[in-house]
Formats: structure tokens, C-alpha cells, sequence
């Protein structure tokens, strides 16, 4: 198996691109191995292995990008259970491994929509920034069922965190869930009118954002 890394490693290094790693760093994708490899590049170099737990959990275990990242694309999903989905939850290290992992795994296992909801409700904003990120790809993947606003604890107080990532997560999960109905976008839109004239910006934005959504989406 440390053949296989071995031969991964090597491939990422004749593929390394300098610029796109530094790129990355300096927008906080900090990692101890960057190699700037396209995503598109590290599912071409994925089809050369066959798809193992093994490889995948060494490969998850390594702090560099392209390893991780194959990591999402190598464990077989039928193996990928709630224990471990639940423990590489608690691992997720940055925004763009939440979205990898999100989209390579997360969104097609067949208890997603159960593991969403429930980490979109937990204490720890990372887990609820991941749960939300994964009812986003359910809806964008028609796979959500139908969701309301007042059936998530914390997401009409999260559009409004300071964690830009948590933020940007909520108001993602609200404009997907006011689409299903028209008395659910006027119920968000009501919540969050009271930061319409509001002096902080990020308030401000929020209820814009929401607003501006839901006039557009029911308009067309």
C-alpha cells in the first residue's frame, strides 16, 4: 500500500503547480503539503486506482491536499458507514475539504439526508457548517426532502456569525430551502427583516441577500 502512496506522491510532483499552491495558502487553504493540483486533475489521477478503505484511510490520514482529497474519491461508498462518516466529519480541516468531501461522499450515501439535518442542529459550528453544506448539495442534487426554516435550530441566528464559512453556509441553506414554497421564502424574509435598516453589515447583508433572492426566484 505504501507503493501506492509512493507512486501518488510522484505523480502529484510532476504535476505540481507553484503558483496555484501559493494562491491557495495565501486564501487559507493551509495545508503541510499543497502540490496545486486542479480538482479536475486529481479525479483524472483517482481512475488509476482501484478503490479501497485501506488506501483511503491512509490516504485521509496524510496533511496533503491531493492525498485528502483522492481519499474522498478512493473509499468505496458502500463501506463508507455513519461511524466513519461521523469521524472524518470531526477531520474536516478546511472549507475546501468540506466541499470535497460533501460532493464526493457525503451527498450519496443514503442516510445524507438524516446525517444533514442532524449535523445542521449540532453545537459545534464546524458540524453545522458541514451539515448545512451537505443540504445544499442535496437540494442542488434534487435528493433533500422538503426542509423549513424553523425545523433548524441555529441557521436564522447563523446568517449572521462572524465565521464567514458558517455564515456563508446558512445563507446558502436558507435561499435553497425558501425556494420550495412561497410561504416559506416570506416566512425567512419576515425573520430577518428586523436587520433591514440595521447598522452592521453583516445584519444588512444578510436580510439584502435573502431579500433579493427570493424577489428574483419567485419574479422569474
Amino acid at each position: 500500500m505504501q507503493d501506492i502512496i509512493k507512486d501518488i506522491r510522484t505523480r502529484c510532483r510532476l504535476a505540481m503547480n507553484g503558483i496555484a499552491s501559493t494562491s491557495m495558502r495565501q486564501r487559507g487553504l493551509v495545508y503541510k503539503v499543497n502540490f496545486g493540483l486542479m480538482i479536475q486533475q486529481i479525479k483524472d489521477m483517482a481512475a488509476n486506482y482501484e478503490p479501497s478503505v485501506e488506501l483511503a484511510e491512509l490516504l485521509w490520514k496524510e496533511d496533503t491536499r491531493e492525498l485528502k482529497i483522492l481519499a474522498t474519491l478512493l473509499y468505496p461508498l458502500s463501506d463508507f458507514s455513519e461511524r466513519v462518516a461521523n469521524r472524518w466529519l470531526k477531520e474536516i480541516s478546511n472549507q475546501e475539504m468540506r466541499e470535497q468531501i460533501c460532493v464526493n461522499l457525503y451527498q450519496n450515501l443514503p442516510y445524507a439526508g438524516r446525517i444533514a439535518l442532524e449535523w445542521a442542529d449540532n453545537l459545534d459550528e464546524n458540524v453545522r457548517t458541514t451539515g448545512y453544506w451537505l443540504l445544499v448539495r442535496l437540494f442542488l442534487t434534487k435528493k433533500a426532502d422538503k426542509v423549513t426554516s424553523h425545523s433548524l435550530d441555529y441557521v436564522l441566528g447563523d446568517v449572521i456569525s462572524n465565521n464567514t464559512f458558517l455564515r456563508n453556509a446558512a445563507l446558502s441553506v436558507l435561499k435553497h430551502i425558501g425556494r420550495q414554497s412561497k410561504d416559506e421564502s416570506d416566512y425567512i424574509v419576515d425573520k430577518l427583516s428586523i436587520y433591514k435598516e440595521d447598522p452592521d453589515p453583516i445584519k444588512q447583508e444578510a436580510y439584502n441577500s435573502i431579500a433579493f433572492e427570493f424577489e428574483y426566484y419567485f419574479e422569474k
